[in-house]
């Protein structure tokens, strides 16, 4: 680790934070339904969608009318997207001719894009065409990412308001957020990408000459509009197979910087806009300190496990100094490698700049172990929000049990149901994740996808269900995913790690909206401070212990032993 390695991660990170304060306050303006400076531009536009889609934005809804909204909605997302890519042979822009997806692959996609996984057992450049990309994916990137800020603010609406009836409207949510949030943001940075040389054309091919005088074809298109919303609503899908790490994609260290940002900038926003929209920006401060505190530790153990590179190579007479650099990028070097996988993990993205399977066995465990957590560290835009203030449910309750009273959070009083709701949701994440890798870990068709056996063939299939239900995308490498097994259970288990968690969370909002909002008393549990802060962090780290440590004992950590005592497997 160096020096100037801190000071990339450090910059990046204040960044973040200089950039997410305006943009906070502006999304808390927007979803308050007040005017914002783009309302005279985009107001008409919005009206007139309204009017289109026959939906009165004067019109709220319950948490159950909210909730089977956004299902209907979705459920449509993922019918269009299916079939777009059962007919892209037959669809326009397909200049390479691309078949139709097998029906266990489009499932897979169709639903990865849909629940802002971004799963991807294909190699893009090779498999989807033009109007995939762009009609299917893209769209898909948008509209994913616009639900998750629409079920945050539903929740944190619930906290805000006493006896109300409704938690707002999915549909004036979820345009609000595309118009005024994602697109504009989109477009600023996708340009300075194409100004930074990522691609943005309709021709799928161009010929290189190459330094020996051959000629070669390299893969092309509309790559930078997908970039840019793939890393802002943190759906992390990549254009190219190797995602961030293409030079496409990804091409220098000044686009790799904007990436980070562009990942972590809405999420961190929207807390601060919580914090506006509940009357109490404390309350924000808080929650971004527990976020800060166990990202920059993801960040830095990741970080030091690749500076001290393996025991194998130091071995073999190469410089230890350089830290271990398989499957990584030298445009990107370690610190930035490890500021990405942390982050990209912490939040939903899934998006990689590495091969997280070239790690070490610790550097490996960082990012699957933040996936682990519900991805909250500041999480998917929305939904890392939403489950963080989940987890925040339940630490109050633990902090009444503790003193003998009535949990309270934000003046809401919490009692059975919300603390049912909230394990309930929490333990989607196991059941999922550990449920389908003990399956797959016996099962002949699930282990022929591996790439390796032992521990590190173990930890290939626990990060692939844990970045599936996790809604991450990211892959740990070596596993062989395009197959009717993987396609179909990775499926099913993005399915539940996103609808199953949203379901009781929104029933937690709608219970709480009925409820009065209760003034601070000498007996209220402060939730601002430093003591909160380190019950929140604990309690995140140690349901994530107590959950997932017994197999994370068997994978990485086993691994990590033996490659220390000089052993492979």
């Amino acid at each position: 680790m160096t020096v100037l390695g801190w000071l990339q991660i450090a910059i990046i990170l204040a960044l973040v934070v200089v950039a997410a304060l305006p943009l906070g306050g502006y999304m808390a303006r927007l979803y308050a339904g007040e005017r914002t400076f783009l309302t005279p531009v985009l107001g008409p536009l919005e009206r007139g969608l309204y009017r289109m889609a026959g939906v009165d934005p004067a019109r709220e809804q319950g948490a159950l009318a909210y909730t089977l909204a956004m299902l209907a909605f979705n459920a449509a997302g993922f019918a269009l997207l299916y079939a777009i890519l059962r007919l892209q042979g037959v669809l326009p822009l397909n200049p390479l001719g691309f078949s139709a997806l097998s029906p266990d692959l489009a499932f897979n996609t169709a639903v990865s894009f849909v629940t802002n996984t971004n799963w991807q057992s294909y190699a893009g450049e090779t498999t989807m065409s033009l109007f995939s990309q762009m009609a299917g994916l893209t769209v898909q990137n948008f509209l994913s990412a616009a639900t998750g800020l629409a079920l945050a603010v539903a929740l944190v609406r619930a906290f805000a308001r006493s006896n109300a009836p409704g938690v707002g409207n999915f549909f004036v949510d979820m345009t609000r957020s595309v118009l005024y949030v994602l697109l504009p943001l989109a477009i600023v940075t996708g340009l300075a990408q194409v100004w930074m040389g990522v691609p943005q054309t309709l021709d799928a091919t161009v010929t290189a000459t190459t330094v020996e005088g051959a000629r070669q074809t390299l893969a092309m298109g509309p790559v930078a509009s997908q970039i840019a919303i793939k890393q802002l609503g943190t759906n992390g899908g990549g254009f190219f197979n190797v995602n961030a790490a293409h030079p496409f994609e990804n091409p220098n260290p000044l686009s790799n910087a904007l990436e980070i940002w562009q990942m972590l900038v809405v999420s961190a926003a929207l807390v601060f806009a919580f914090g506006r929209l509940v009357g109490d920006r404390r309350q924000a401060r808080a929650l971004v300190a527990v976020v800060a505190i166990i990202l920059v530790a993801g960040v830095a153990v990741t970080y030091w496990a690749e500076a001290a590179g393996t025991p194998s190579l130091i071995a073999a007479g190469i410089d230890p100094a350089g830290g271990n650099m398989e499957g990584k990028e030298v445009r990107f070097g370690l610190a930035a490698s490890a500021l990405f996988a942390a982050v990209t993990t912490g939040l939903s993205d899934g998006a990689v700049n590495a091969m997280h399977g070239s790690f070490t066995p610790i550097g490996g465990l960082v990012p699957m172990f933040l996936i682990q957590l519900g991805e909250i560290l500041p999480g998917g835009v929305g939904s890392g929000l939403y489950g963080l203030l989940v987890m925040a449910v339940i630490a109050v309750f633990v902090a009444g049990l503790m003193v003998g009273r009535t949990p309270e959070y934000l003046g809401k009083k919490i009692e059975a149901k919300e603390v049912k709701m909230a394990i309930l949701a929490i333990l989607i994440l196991p059941t999922a994740i550990l449920g389908f890798s003990a399956v797959a870990a016996v099962l002949p068709d699930a282990l022929a996808g591996l790439g390796n056996a032992g521990p590190h063939g173990l930890s290939e299939i626990l990060y692939a269900y844990s970045s599936a239900a996790g809604n991450n995308g990211s892959a740990f490498g070596g596993l062989s995913a395009n197959s009717p097994w993987w396609n179909t259970t990775l499926g099913l288990a993005m399915l539940l790690g996103r609808f199953a968690y949203i379901v009781p969370m929104m029933a937690i909002a709608g219970s709480l909206a009925a409820k009065t909002r209760l003034a601070a008393s000498s007996g209220t549990f402060p939730t601002h401070g430093l003591l909160f802060v380190g019950l929140l962090v604990g309690v995140i780290l140690i349901l994530g212990g107590l959950q997932f440590f017994p197999a994370l004992a068997l994978g990485p950590i086993a691994e990590q032993v033996q490659m220390l005592a000089g052993k492979t497997f």
